[in-house]
């Protein structure tokens, strides 16, 4: 469907107060990442944009570069850009209790979202992410909690992007639980594992 500026797909709750916001890495759409969702949680909500910046004919959720240099001003445009989706169509679709999962390109714009203090998720899990802003504001970001599953091999958002992350994170307040996964920038199932356990903690907390 296309509304409130995006191109998006929405899957009602069965039976669930839980939204998944799913956000694709480059190259992907609005569909990539609904059987990740699914495979999290059988009953959430699913809502998924596809990214409006294009490279080289590939989606994303903001500008770059180069590889790794990310055009830090229109993180920030595009950043607000997507909370304010977000808040639309939660507002639309009724949805209230939001965790971000984010792959890549959108695990980046999703930190974003939150060291720039746009929506405060109920969590947010963050597969192969890359810090997004050198100076994000001085916020708090006490009682946010998100996990992080960084590739031991990926040479693309590697251990010092991933540190520096969740340095930047945890110096705001937020909850931040890192683990390391034996693959590159690819998902393996461990990733599907390691971001079922934590949406269940989530749960018990």
């Amino acid at each position: 469907m296309n509304a409130f500026g995006f191109t998006y797909q929405f899957v009602p709750s069965r039976s669930s107060a839980r939204a998944l916001l799913l956000l694709h890495g480059t190259g992907g759409d609005e569909n990539d990442l609904l059987p990740l969702g699914r495979a999290f949680d059988e009953t959430a909500a699913l809502l998924s944009p596809r990214g409006r910046v294009l490279e080289n004919g590939a989606p994303r959720f903001f500008r770059r570069l180069a590889e790794g240099v990310f055009d830090e001003a229109d993180v920030i445009a595009r950043a607000e850009e997507l909370a304010q989706f977000v808040q639309d169509a939660a507002r639309e679709h009724r949805l209230s209790d939001i965790t971000a999962v984010g792959y890549s390109n959108g695990a980046n714009i999703a930190s974003a979202i939150m060291l720039l203090g746009l929506i405060k998720f109920s969590g947010a899990i963050l597969f192969r992410p890359m810090v997004p802003l050198s100076q994000p504001p001085e916020i708090t970001l006490r009682d946010q909690r998100a996990l992080i599953s960084a590739g031991g091999l990926d040479p693309i958002a590697n251990s010092v992007q991933v540190n520096a992350l969740s340095d930047l994170l945890r110096e705001r307040g937020a909850d931040i639980e890192v683990v390391t996964q034996p693959a590159g920038h690819e998902l393996i199932e461990a990733d599907l594992k390691s971001g079922r356990d934590w949406l269940a903690s989530l749960a018990i907390a």
